[in-house]
């Protein structure tokens, strides 16, 4: 399963929305996806899983790409 990860690089800092980023990540759960990041120490803001015609329509946007972690 794909899920989109929205986050912020800076641990420490409160969120601020024009800093929120996002990345594609293959897992089994949540769990396994904030597991999979936890050494990378992101802000994560909102983890969502992506499929059907949500998945195609990422899929097609230039910066695609599933992390391999």
């Amino acid at each position: 399963m794909i899920f989109k990860v929205f986050f912020q690089e800076n641990f420490k800092e409160v969120p601020v929305r024009e800093y929120t980023e996002a990345i594609y990540v293959e897992a089994e759960s949540e769990a396994d996806v904030r597991r999979k990041l936890a050494p990378r120490k992101y802000n994560i803001e909102f983890i969502t899983p992506i499929s059907g015609a949500f998945l195609e329509y990422e899929e097609n946007k230039e910066d695609f790409k599933v992390e391999s972690l």
